[in-house]
C-alpha cells in the first residue's frame, strides 16, 4: 500500500491538540486553549497563516525569527527540491561536502573583518555551545560572563548563561564558572575581567527576552575591555541577525568586530534547521589543533545537504530582495507609528527596538478603577496585562504575537522582513484599537482577566 503524507494530514486534521495532550506537551496544549490560540492552521504563505475555516492571520512571531523571508519562499523550496532530485551523496562523513564549503564562503563574506572559519550545527543552542567550547579551548580559561536577562538557549550548557531564573529552576546544578553581569555596567564587567580567568563574554546585541537595547557606548566599550584582558567577545546573533534589525548582523549598528558570531533560526529559510558559529581561524584551530582531534567537536547533521542548500538560497533571496534594507525601512515606519501611541494611551510606557525587532512595554494606569483591575491581574501573575493585549490582538484582529518573556508586561514583534506599508498600517491600527478598549475597565480587553487570574492562581483545571 503506498504512503501519502498528504492523505494522512487530511484524514487526521483537527486532532493535533488531542495528540499533543496525550503524547507531547500537555501543558502547552492547555495554555493554547486557555488563551484562545488553539487554532487549526492549514497553510502559511509570506507573512500570513490561514486556519481550517479560511481565516487569515498576520504572523508577528515568525517562528521567533525563523521566517525572516516569510513562510514557504519559492526560491528556497526550489533549492531543496533540486537537491532532493539530484540524489546527492549526503552525510558521507569521510569527505568535505561542497555545499557546506560554499555556504561557509558566503557567510564569511558578510562577517566583520577576521571572521573566516565556520562550524555548522543544527540550532541556536548548538551554535552557542560551540562558541563556549571554542572560547575555552582558545584561551585555556574556565569562566564565561553573560548579561542579566540573557537568553542563549535551553540545553543544559546554555542554561548556565541564561539570565532567566524561570528557565534554570529545576535543572541545577548547571555548568560552573558562568556569571552574570548587569547590562550597561562597565565597572562590574571590568572587575570580573581583570581576574584574567574569563574565556568569553557572550552578549545578544539586543536582548530577545524583553527587547532590551544597550546604551550606545556599552557594547563598544565591552569589546574594548575584553581585548584588554584577553577574553573573547561573542555576539549571539541567533535571533537578531540575518537582517532582522536592519543590518545583516545586529552588532553592525555599533561597528563591533566580535571574535565569534552565532547564527541560526532564519538561516535555513524556514525549512531546515541549521546554525553556524563563525570565528577567527586561530580560535577555530585551537579546538581542532591536531590531526587526531580533527573531529573532536562535531554533530551528525551539521553539514547536511538540505540545510546547506536552504542556507545558500536564503542568502541569495536576502540579497536579491534587499530584505535587510527593507527591514530597516519598514522598521522605522512601524516604530514611528507605534511610538505615537505613547502620546495618547497612558499604559504604553515604551516602544523600542531596531529594524523589525520591536518591544512594546506597558505600565500601570493612573485612574483608580483601571489600576484596581491592573493590580488584581499583576498580583495573580506578573505580566498578565500584556497577555490580555496579546489575546485581544488575536481575537479581534487576527494578529499573532506573544509576550516578550516571563513576568514582563512587554510584547515583542518579529514580523517577517517582507512586510510592507499595508501590514505596518494594520499593526498600528490594531494596537491603537486594543489600547483604546483597554482604557475601559468593562471593555473586551479586561473581559478575559477574571478567567486568566483564576488560571494563574490554579483555581481551574
Amino acid at each position: 500500500m503506498p504512503f501519502s503524507i498528504v492523505q494522512v494530514m487530511e484524514n487526521r486534521q483537527g486532532e493535533q491538540y488531542a495528540l499533543h495532550r496525550q503524547h507531547i506537551n500537555s501543558s502547552l496544549a492547555r495554555v493554547q486553549r486557555i488563551i484562545g490560540f488553539d487554532n487549526i492552521y492549514v497553510r502559511g504563505e509570506g507573512s500570513y497563516l490561514w486556519d481550517a475555516d479560511g481565516n487569515r492571520y498576520l504572523d508577528l512571531l515568525s517562528g521567533f525569527s525563523v521566517f525572516n523571508l516569510g513562510r514557504n519562499h519559492p526560491m528556497v523550496k526550489q533549492a531543496i527540491q533540486d537537491v532532493l532530485a539530484a540524489d546527492r551523496p549526503n552525510l558521507v562523513k569521510m569527505d568535505c561536502p561542497l555545499l557546506a564549503g560554499l555556504l561557509a564562503e558566503e557567510l564569511v563574506k558578510r562577517m566583520p573583518p577576521g571572521l573566516d572559519a565556520v562550524f555548522f550545527a543544527n540550532s541556536g543552542a548548538d551554535a552557542v555551545d560551540t562558541a563556549l567550547k571554542f572560547a575555552r579551548a582558545a584561551t585555556k580559561r574556565p569562566r564565561i560572563l553573560y548579561l542579566d536577562h540573557a537568553f542563549h538557549g535551553l540545553t543544559l550548557s546554555t542554561l548556565a548563561i541564561n539570565g532567566g531564573k524561570e528557565f534554570r529552576k529545576g535543572f541545577e546544578p548547571l555548568m560552573g564558572g558562568c556569571d552574570a553581569v548587569p547590562m550597561n555596567d562597565l565597572g562590574t564587567l571590568e572587575n570580573e575581567l581583570r581576574h584574567r580567568d574569563v574565556a568569553a563574554f557572550v552578549v545578544e546585541p539586543i536582548q530577545g527576552k524583553g527587547v532590551y537595547v544597550p546604551d550606545d557606548n556599552y557594547l563598544p566599550e565591552a569589546q574594548r575591555l575584553c581585548r584588554k584582558y584577553g577574553a573573547l567577545f561573542v555576539c549571539d546573533e541567533v535571533q537578531v541577525g540575518m537582517g532582522r534589525t536592519g543590518r545583516f548582523l545586529c552588532c553592525e549598528h555599533w561597528n563591533l568586530e566580535p571574535d565569534i558570531v552565532t547564527l541560526s533560526k532564519s538561516l535555513g529559510g524556514g525549512y531546515v534547521p541549521v546554525s553556524a558559529t563563525i570565528t577567527r581561524r586561530r580560535i577555530h584551530d585551537a579546538t581542532f589543533n591536531r590531526l587526531d582531534r580533527c573531529q573532536v567537536h562535531s554533530t551528525t547533521f551539521g553539514q547536511n545537504e538540505l540545510a546547506m542548500a536552504a542556507g545558500l538560497a536564503t542568502l541569495h533571496v536576502m540579497d536579491e530582495e534587499r530584505l535587510t534594507e527593507r527591514a530597516a525601512t519598514m522598521g522605522k515606519k512601524l516604530l514611528k507609528g507605534l511610538a505615537a501611541l505613547q502620546e495618547h494611551y497612558q499604559m504604553v510606557a515604551d516602544v523600542r527596538g531596531k529594524g523589525l525587532m520591536i518591544g512594546i512595554e506597558f505600565r500601570a494606569p493612573r485612574p483608580l478603577t483601571l489600576r484596581a483591575a491592573w493590580t488584581a491581574a499583576e498580583t495573580a501573575r506578573k505580566g498578565l496585562f500584556a497577555q490580555l493585549v496579546v489575546m485581544a490582538l488575536m481575537r479581534e484582529h487576527h494578529i499573532l504575537t506573544q509576550v516578550a518573556g516571563p513576568d514582563v508586561n512587554i510584547i515583542k514583534l518579529l514580523p517577517s522582513l517582507i512586510i510592507g506599508d499595508e501590514e505596518v498600517e494594520m499593526i498600528v491600527a490594531a494596537f491603537e484599537a486594543v489600547m483604546a478598549e483597554a482604557e475601559k475597565v468593562g471593555g473586551r480587553v479586561w473581559a478575559q482577566s477574571v478567567q486568566l487570574v483564576e488560571h494563574a492562581l490554579g483555581r481551574q483545571a
